[in-house]
């Protein structure tokens, strides 16, 4: 190759071409380094037909610098990333610069100081150094991931390295992971699970493109299912990528997978320190025969990282909302992992309870094949629900929980077992108001009010992060002692809690809380080990955990995910309830659910009460056809946004007025969004109904792409949206 045209990782610049110098190796999907003006940039090779040619004599071109040390992106992965840059309107570098997630990667092999107890004795014992030293008798890492296990200052084990306590070794950054041995512990499997396991690895064995939607009621088991594909993928010494929505489930999940393969896998997550990035990054490009880099556990940007060969991915909780990317390149996981097992043809697994709708219907229409686990594990049986009515049973004054559901947490308590209470709504109120005068805490950043948070005495905007003290007095009228805080929140529920039992042991569970994987491996370790009484959560808690001694779950307030503008409201309301009240009686012992409600007779909850999903995805999948929804029709969003609100709205209108005229299209807007103002910008909406067979994306291309704008302006396009604000 004397010539290569790059795919410049900045979406203005797109692709340029660049002469290869004599003695430099370069192919398709080669890693490069440019120069461009004075700056080195940083490209991907790509197929010259890719891009509109471009007619510069080769005497002109710029020789390469450096072909950087990491195998090349494989032709599948540079169609993936071709295909969601199309399929989702964004700029093709946007998306290929979410496969060279870690820089510190792509430098090459390096080696690290890590620290261990040499067996020396410091000179004066503190009790610090007395807990470093006990806590790390076992443990190899840096100064900092050792001063997080110990729980002491770094300046504490910095004396000890002085005093040769703590001795230095020098570690190969990119040293191989243990090896996971598909026969470790293979699990006695029921006779449903074996029926959906052998057909899992008849296709893993057939290395095709092979999607499954995995519909299990909650305790079914379905990750002891899947785990039986999983180990056959790695008998063929392919790798597996498992996609999870939450950070909080890691923990979890590794438990569960290290006792049945003998190892932890990797995992991929934001909390990852840079050092395991890049070790992680660099072993799954490297492939399982030279890192050992087998499974990969991770969050939705798991899906683009560069697989040496990829043999199955597995999207667990699939009908998660969490797995489509709210800004940027917003792309769906569930869907990408779809279309990356195609490409890599390879089987995919959709694993959920509570299936999206979009997933079923794709199950009825053939394309997927359904495979089915009806009923508990090991006898387990699903739990009873009954409704409480809170217009007939109110609770006392001040108070969110109803007598019945009281006299039922007082039970469990009084037997010993635990209970769970379900409110999707963090902090202590979701308003805060002047009793005096009426002043309201608003963001001074989002159209949204400030969120009291009691544990850590802040009033913060659950949108943009804006944090401040709660004041002394009230900013409009000066009247002290004068707040008010209004509605509940989780931390709110807990104080009732306490209040009511006092002697119970209450944890407060939400993103504030189990922040990271160490945190929720500390709470699930302490529910197991029965240190908590009652659980208060958000929706973090209704999927995932496993507590065979939780025998009762209290929905708070059902009819929350009900309000607002969210077209797929009732969908939301039945698979979280039904996930949350699928954590009771998953042991032994018969759970119970009480869902609080106003509109005990809704078709959601109605729905709920009598434990008939099909009788509600039937109503719903009718109602979305007659409407023309997903997955009968197609949605699209464009959100415009600015700083000056005056030249956000003559934008939209622009766009507005532009509006084609399709006979299979409607566009609704530009109306101000629901969130008018999101992180000092201000911002408005257009929604785009269109019949299957439109080319929506063209259209929108097409549309937008004959416009200017000016630079304070920012338009975003979100094919497939599940947020409307």
């Amino acid at each position: 190759m004397k010539r290569a045209r790059l795919l410049v990782l900045n979406a203005a610049l797109g692709s340029l071409d660049y002469k290869v110098p004599e003695k430099m190796s370069v192919e398709l999907g080669s890693v490069v380094v440019a120069p461009l003006g004075p700056r080195q940039v940083l490209g991907i090779v790509w197929e010259p037909e890719k891009f509109p040619d471009v007619d510069i004599p080769e005497s002109k071109l710029r020789p390469l610098l450096e072909v950087l040390p990491v195998p090349p992106l494989k032709p599948s992965l540079r169609r993936l990333i071709e295909w969601t840059a199309d399929y989702y309107c964004a700029p093709l570098a946007s998306v290929a610069r979410m496969s060279l997630s870690s820089g510190g990667a792509l430098k090459g092999s390096g080696s690290i100081t890590e620290y261990r107890l040499s067996g020396g004795l410091p000179e004066r014992m503190t009790p610090q150094r007395e807990q470093a030293m006990e806590l790390l008798a076992s443990e190899q890492a840096t100064i900092r991931e050792l001063a997080e296990i110990a729980g002491v200052s770094e300046g504490v084990l910095r004396g000890l390295v002085s005093q040769g306590v703590l001795e230095p070794v020098e570690v190969d950054i990119d040293r191989p992971y243990r090896r996971a041995d598909p026969d470790h512990d293979q699990p006695e499997l029921s006779v449903e699970q074996r029926e959906v396991a052998d057909r899992l690895v008849e296709a893993v064995k057939a290395r095709t493109f092979a999607p499954f939607l995995l519909d299990g009621v909650t305790g079914s088991g379905k990750t002891e299912t899947y785990f039986e594909a999983v180990a056959e993928t790695l008998r063929q010494g392919q790798q597996v990528l498992v996609l999870l929505p939450e950070i909080a489930l890691t923990e979890a999940f590794l438990r569960r997978f290290e006792d049945r393969f003998g190892t932890p896998p990797l995992t991929w997550h934001s909390s990852l320190k840079q050092t395991e990035r890049r070790r992680a990054w660099k072993a799954i490009a490297d492939g399982p025969a030279k890192s050992n880099a087998q499974v990969v556990v991770g969050a939705r940007s798991a899906l683009f990282l560069p697989y040496a060969d990829l043999g199955l991915i597995v999207v667990d909780e699939a009908h998660e909302i969490s797995f489509k990317q709210g800004e940027g390149v917003r792309y769906n996981a569930r869907d990408v992992a779809v279309m990356r097992a195609r490409f890599e043809q390879h089987p995919v697994l959709l694993a959920s309870a509570t299936p999206a709708l979009e997933s079923l219907q794709m199950a009825e229409s053939g394309i997927y094949e359904k495979l089915e686990l009806p009923s508990r594990f090991g006898g387990a049986q699903l739990p009873s629900i009954a409704t409480i009515n809170l217009t007939e049973e109110k609770p006392e004054r001040g108070r969110w929980l109803a007598p019945r559901l009281v006299e039922a947490l007082e039970e469990r308590l009084d037997r010993g077992e635990q209970s769970l209470l379900f409110l999707n709504r963090r902090g202590y109120a979701p308003l805060t108001l002047c009793r005096n005068c009426g002043y309201r805490f608003q963001c001074p950043n989002c159209s949204a009010w400030l969120v009291e948070h009691r544990f850590s005495n802040r009033l913060a905007c659950h949108h943009c992060g804006h944090e401040t003290a709660p004041p002394a007095t009230c900013p409009e009228c000066g009247e002290p002692d004068c707040l008010v805080a209004c509605g509940p929140g989780v931390e709110r529920i807990a104080d009732e809690v306490r209040e009511i039992l006092p002697e119970a042991r209450v944890a407060v569970v939400t993103s504030d809380t189990l922040n990271s994987p160490e945190k929720a491996a500390e709470f699930v370790a302490m529910a197991e080990a029965r240190a908590i009484d009652v659980i208060v959560g958000t929706q973090l808690v209704t999927k995932g955990f496993h507590f065979p001694e939780l025998t009762l779950v209290g929905v708070v307030d059902a009819d929350l995910g009900l309000e607002g503008g969210d077209l797929r409201a009732a969908e939301r309301t039945y698979q979280q309830i039904a996930q949350v009240a699928g954590r009771a009686g998953r042991g032994a012992k018969p759970g119970e659910v009480m869902i609080q409600t106003r509109h005990p007779e809704a078709a959601v909850i109605a729905a709920l009460a009598d434990g008939d999903r099909d009788a509600f995805y039937a109503a719903e999948t009718e109602a979305r056809r007659d409407a023309g929804a997903p997955p009968f029709g197609r949605w699209a969003a464009i959100i415009v946004s600015s700083e000056d609100e005056a030249e956000a709205k003559e934008a939209a209108n622009r766009i507005g007025g532009a509006r084609p005229d399709l006979p299979d299209i409607a566009i609704l807007g530009p109306a101000p969004a629901p969130l008018s103002l999101l992180r000092g910008r201000y911002r408005y909406r257009l929604l785009i109904n269109a019949r299957r067979s439109a080319e929506v994306q063209k259209v929108i291309r097409e549309w937008l792409g004959a416009l200017q704008f000016p630079n304070g302006v920012r338009v975003s396009v979100d094919i497939d949206p599940y947020s409307f604000v």
